[in-house]
């Protein structure tokens, strides 16, 4: 059985992994990406309300996803023809798509979709997903972190699931239509990172595939298996990055500072944004040159880039503000 849910989970006892603290854990044994056997916690999660995605419910999307496109959508027409060979409708239908420690799934009371992520109890990522998700540190807006619906523990097996709202990773099909909500939606990549990095956290894995959106406008940071949390020190350092966006000096294989690394992540991401989208913004593109500085001692904070965002977003004139995105969609 579950341990019960921690409705204020700032009053936990510190986490044994805390980053910069000395353990007698295995760091890589619980940082490791689980493979949990599913079909062993149906049973918990409906008993917490959440209810794993079935054979049923995917060959309920594809008829739905048929009827309304048709059957020349040659992609769904094959994946359904594929699902309708399991014959039990009941059986868990995991997405081929997606890492063995997540599972799309469903709450009980609305249908609501819902994502589930299997993690180890005393994980890096548990520790400050479980911290960004604090009623109080919810309530400030500049968190754009993934909302969590439950985090389910299973003490036995030193498992937690963490049970997220289900966003939508196909930014671009949602591309702002107008330059004024494009550089909102990148303000609010930057404040998160201003936001961790008040609260002396390091993302270390921000790009497009680590942000969601729930296509009303707002953007959600996910994935904090490589985050970590400084408290102890003011000049932390990391070596053997393996993220997404990787510096030059981790590249060389240097020590490296991670807030730096995390806006040289940034603004590989705005770029990245820019080009998807087809929006180019001279102002912008100075704006993230001293990012991208060869050395990291050479780059802004965060909350400088925030600063001159802003400044940059009041300068630049209501017309231009108000152009349409240059890509069809």
């Amino acid at each position: 059985m579950p341990s019960a849910w921690v409705q204020e989970p700032e009053h936990l006892p510190e986490s044994p992994l805390s980053s910069d603290s000395s353990s007698s854990f295995d760091e890589d044994e619980v940082n490791r990406r689980m493979t949990p056997h599913w079909a062993s916690y149906q049973n918990i999660l409906k008993i917490r309300g959440f209810r794993l995605e079935t054979v049923r419910d995917v060959k309920e999307f594809y008829e739905k996803h048929l009827q309304h496109h048709g059957p020349e959508m040659s992609a769904s027409h094959a994946g359904y023809l594929r699902i309708c060979e399991i014959q039990d409708d009941d059986a868990l239908c995991p997405d081929a798509g997606l890492r063995d420690n997540l599972f799309r799934g469903f709450r009980l009371c609305d249908g609501a979709r819902v994502m589930v992520k299997a993690v180890h109890m005393y994980s890096h990522e548990y520790e400050i997903i479980r911290f960004l998700s604090t009623p109080q540190l919810r309530r400030d807006q500049m968190n754009h972190t993934i909302p969590v619906l439950d985090f389910i523990e299973v003490a036995d097996d030193d498992i937690v699931f963490i049970v997220m709202e289900e966003w939508s990773s196909q930014l671009i099909t949602d591309t702002p239509c107008c330059m004024k909500l494009f550089l909102a939606a990148l303000r609010q990549c930057t404040e998160h990172v201003v936001f961790m990095h008040n609260h002396h956290i390091a993302h270390l894995d921000i790009s497009l595939r680590n942000l969601l959106t729930d296509y009303n406008g707002h953007y959600a940071y996910i994935d904090f298996e490589l985050s970590r949390k400084y408290t102890k020190t003011s000049k932390p350092v990391i070596y053997g990055y393996r993220g997404t966006e990787v510096p030059p000096e981790c590249e060389r294989g240097a020590i490296a500072d991670p807030y730096k690394i995390d806006i040289w992540a940034l603004a590989v991401l705005i770029l990245r944004a820019c080009k998807l989208t087809g929006y180019y913004i001279p102002e912008l593109m100075q704006l993230i040159k001293p990012m991208l500085h060869e050395d990291p001692n050479h780059r802004p904070s965060v909350h400088h880039v925030l600063r001159a965002f802003d400044t940059m977003v009041s300068m630049i004139g209501d017309h231009r503000l108000r152009s349409t995105c240059p890509s069809s969609h």
